[in-house]
């Protein structure tokens, strides 16, 4: 089971950024009925895996939920450990999509071995 949470409150609620719900639906995904909300304390308990795409995120998860194992870069399963670069600064969704579909394809190789 997956799911995604933001670690900050700056979009609450909103719909999904109209650039990514684009390249998203191009690729096969509907989004339509998804918002933005925060990672909550249930999140943190019930998921075995709480991935940060960026130092902040990681920063955010220790300082809400304290050091886990569980906290993860998703690029640290490709062996090439960095920022997925924020398209909303960068304007850049297809790298942003790569770079995520790399690190979901790294994660799950490391969980069916």
């Amino acid at each position: 089971e997956i799911a995604s949470a933001a670690t900050s409150t700056e979009q609450l609620h909103n719909p999904v950024y109209p650039p990514a719900r684009e390249l998203l639906e191009a690729n096969g995904m509907d989004c339509s009925k998804k918002h933005a909300r925060q990672i909550s304390d249930h999140d943190f308990n019930y998921y075995d895996l709480i991935l940060g795409m960026d130092e902040s995120n990681i920063r955010n998860l220790k300082r809400r939920f304290g050091e886990s194992e569980k906290i993860k870069m998703l690029l640290s399963y490709t062996g090439d450990e960095h920022d997925i670069a924020d398209p909303w600064y960068y304007g850049n969704f297809d790298r942003t999509y790569r770079e995520i579909t790399e690190g979901c394809t790294a994660l799950l190789n490391h969980l069916t071995k």
